[in-house]
């Protein structure tokens, strides 16, 4: 199936596409920029979702993760494999929002609180958040990766103004 990504409605839609894909990266970066300057209380949150007891693998995420992030940004910004970093996003995304999901569902229960007044530094690199604002962050960067990996926008990035395209399909 091939669009006609030169009539206005298909331009506007690979544009919007784009200032996602730039807002995402920037988000990327941002939030790993902020873990990688501080490795040690990065750590200290990732503990808190015991995902592993082996330290040198507890070690390996927090020193690797906020660089793997800021890698994948930085590709989205620049429009570099945007697919398969879209991918690598959602991987990231998706068992990160169960992972923090779970974490708040048990403080809710523990503190007799109503899910959405729990609040607590998911160790996204926002600080304190509350769940529901968060689960809600994640959903919309959850949507944004589907429709990049789906290959909406594609026909505006660093590859296809290089190396130029044929037709796109998808």
């Amino acid at each position: 199936m091939t669009e006609n990504h030169h009539s206005p409605s298909g331009r506007t839609w690979d544009w919007l596409m784009v200032l996602c894909r730039w807002f995402l990266g920037a988000h990327f970066i941002w939030m790993g920029l902020v873990k990688a300057w501080d490795p040690v209380g990065f750590l200290k949150l990732l503990r808190q979702y015991e995902l592993t007891q082996q330290p040198l693998l507890l070690n390996s995420i927090a020193g690797a993760l906020p660089w793997f992030e800021v890698f994948c940004g930085v590709l989205l910004v620049l429009g570099v494999a945007v697919r398969g970093t879209a991918l690598l996003c959602l991987g990231m995304l998706v068992p990160f929002t169960v992972i923090v999901l779970k974490r708040a569902m048990e403080l809710s229960a523990t503190h007799h609180l109503p899910f959405c007044l729990v609040k607590f530094d998911c160790g996204c690199g926002a600080g304190e958040v509350f769940i529901c604002r968060k689960l809600l962050e994640n959903s919309v960067q959850i949507l944004v990766s589907s429709l990049l990996l789906s290959g909406l926008g594609r026909s505006i990035s660093w590859r296809y103004q290089i190396f130029g395209s044929k037709e796109i399909t998808r």
